[in-house]
């Protein structure tokens, strides 16, 4: 399988929340690339990366960082693919600090931004399944499906909600 996505992060304590992206691309059939890659510490090899992504295949990029989280926008710099950044929870301010560092890009470095956490890593991947599918009408029924079986598991809840305080 082509990677198709590309999720970089600076260390590898990032792993426990990145790895929600990959699950997600999984889930979808997408292949993609993990690599650590430090805007600060390693940034040579971070600007390699995110140069040659399109000459890859790569088609989306998700970055995690935290703390001054310059990863995602180091990479946005770095390449015309749409680049999707995930601050991660950590360090004084808990990963409000990398939430703010990747909302303040400024004008004409755009990196979309996720939330803080989990949560983001698993929109960041659902969030390239959307761009994919644009231009994928398979990948795009599948995630159709996918938004239909968030509707109905809530659907099913509330019925056992309601079951329950019948009881």
């Amino acid at each position: 399988m082509n990677a198709e996505v590309l999720i970089l992060m600076g260390s590898d304590s990032d792993l426990p929340v990145m790895e929600e992206s990959a699950k997600i691309l999984k889930e979808f059939g997408i292949g993609f690339e993990m690599h650590i890659s430090s805007a600060h510490r390693s940034p040579k090899r971070t600007s390699e990366l995110a140069s040659g992504a399109v000459s890859r295949g790569i088609k989306v990029v998700i970055a995690g960082a935290g703390m001054a989280a310059h990863l995602a926008g180091v990479v946005a710099a770095e390449t015309i693919l749409p680049v999707i950044a995930v601050p991660l929870p950590g360090g004084a301010l808990n990963g409000v600090d990398a939430l703010y560092a990747m909302v303040q890009m400024p004008g004409g470095i755009p990196v979309a931004t996720m939330a803080i956490g989990k949560a983001g890593a698993k929109n960041a991947g659902l969030f390239a399944v959307q761009i994919l599918s644009v231009s994928d009408p398979e990948l795009s029924a599948r995630f159709e499906k996918y938004k239909s079986s968030l509707s109905a598991e809530v659907a099913e809840k509330d019925a056992a909600l309601q079951k329950r305080l019948l009881q």
